[in-house]
């Protein structure tokens, strides 16, 4: 039979308070038992060291032991500690009951250790104490010790011992139940909510959410799950959006192709320089688009080379945006380019500083309206170099900056846009700045329009 977590616990807690229980059920009437027999027997002693001055003086009144050979009503008065024919009374405050025998293991030896009276035998255990009169040892006091409770006639007090002891465990017994109880209810409801949980989410319910009540291990657990759940919700939207993307990106292109085609086939369109251009074309915006998914698929993977080298981005810029200036007049923007004077000194792969180059300055391009302003500036930033790539309007909402280097995002609401490309421009810029060690980020623009800002590490001299 399969056990579930609270049951598990339940009985891991009981099992542990019933071995405790038992435990100390045995250990205490171990040490009741020894611990009483030692105190009979150390009374004992007692009644001994009470008793010695009468066996002295009884001695040097007789000389001998004679007297109390066979006699055992005055063995009795002489041992018992309120009788005796000693009358001093100081030697009686010991109020010791007789209840438990001690009396009767108590012998009377001679100086040769032979008993003169008693009535339990003397074994290599008993007790001795010398009896002196005028300096020299006349005989002996011996006590047999008390070896188990029967012995002593504490039976009834043991009985009582271990039945207190066995309700105490009992009721702790009961009390570990509850205790192990609310804790497999209470402590495990939350743990059994996240399993249930995980359940529904591998089914492939993705909005799927727990309740977070504690600040706990468990509390946090619930909290790693719901962030989990956004995760492979946000996965899986983004995976349908892209397969949505790409169907939609490669559909345009293959129409107008389908299109062409048919049009040169029924005789409609004649092929001419002019159709083959347009041909060309589609094909081109085709190879593009695969190309770039190409790209960001191998980065995704890490797969993408780079040929690392010190190079002065100043000069880079130079070189990539020579003809900038000449296409931003065509379309009637001015055209700010402000580079320091010193080296900008960086450690990067210098093709694909020109790709991310291109690709921004072909998304000013596209989406900056005419007679606006694209300004390029290059600084250095505690340690970084930083690029900033300003255009005019139009901006981009708050919300959507984010987004923009998310694959196939335009901020744009119409996809239809002639200027607009696949989306894929900006999420290559993001992952060729990654794998330089740096950063590109999107701002508001001051000028109206987007502000691109990328960092990369200064290439030490």
């Amino acid at each position: 039979m399969k056990l579930s977590l609270s049951r598990k616990l339940f009985l891991a807690v009981l099992s542990t308070a019933l071995f405790v229980a038992l435990a100390m059920f045995v250990a205490g009437g171990w040490s009741f038992g020894r611990g009483f027999i030692g105190y009979i027997n150390e009374l004992t002693e007692q009644r001994m060291v009470t008793v010695l001055p009468r066996f002295s003086e009884a001695y040097r009144r007789h000389g001998s032991w004679d007297f109390l050979r066979d006699n055992r009503d005055d063995w009795v008065g002489m041992i018992h500690p309120q009788g005796g024919q000693i009358q001093d009374r100081t030697s009686w405050d010991v109020p010791v009951s007789d209840l438990t025998g001690a009396v009767f293991r108590i012998s009377l030896l001679d100086m040769q250790q032979h008993k003169v009276m008693g009535f339990i035998e003397m074994g290599s255990d008993a007790v001795r104490m010398p009896i002196v009169v005028d300096r020299k040892t006349v005989g002996w006091l011996a006590m047999a010790p008390f070896q188990s409770v029967t012995e002593v006639g504490g039976e009834r007090l043991l009985h009582n011992q271990l039945l207190s002891s066995l309700v105490v465990a009992a009721l702790s017994l009961l009390l570990a139940a509850l205790i192990a109880g609310w804790a497999a209810r209470r402590l495990l409801a939350p743990v059994r909510q996240v399993a249930a949980a995980t359940h529904r989410l591998a089914a492939g319910d993705y909005a799927e959410r727990v309740s977070v009540s504690n600040d706990d291990e468990v509390g946090q657990l619930a909290r790693d799950f719901n962030q989990l759940a956004h995760t492979l919700e946000r996965n899986e939207q983004l995976r349908r959006e892209f397969m949505a993307d790409i169907s939609h990106e490669l559909r345009t292109p293959l129409a107008v192709l389908r299109g062409e085609l048919e049009a040169l086939e029924d005789g409609v369109r004649r092929f001419d320089a002019a159709s083959l251009h347009s041909l060309q074309q589609e094909v081109g915006q085709l190879n593009q688009l695969v190309s770039d998914l190409y790209e960001l698929s191998m980065a995704d993977v890490g797969a993408l080379t780079y040929r690392k080298q010190p190079l002065d981005l100043v000069e880079l810029l130079h070189e990539s945006l020579s003809g900038a200036l000449e296409r931003c007049q065509e379309q009637g923007l001015a055209f700010e380019l402000q580079l320091p004077m010193t080296t900008m000194p960086v450690l990067a792969d210098a093709a694909r500083l020109r790709q991310l180059l291109g690709n921004i300055l072909e998304n000013s391009l596209r989406y900056t309206d005419a007679r606006g302003r694209l300004r390029i500036r290059l600084q250095e930033q505690n340690g970084h170099i930083v690029l900033d790539w300003l255009d005019s309007a139009p901006g981009v909402a708050e919300e959507d900056l984010p987004r923009l280097f998310e694959r196939f995002f335009r901020s744009e609401a119409s996809r239809g846009r002639a200027s607009g490309g696949a989306g894929l421009g900006l999420a290559i810029c993001r992952s060729i700045a990654e794998a330089h060690g740096g950063t590109l980020d999107a701002h508001s623009s001051p000028l109206g329009g987007l502000w691109l800002q990328l960092s990369l590490p200064r290439e030490a001299h």
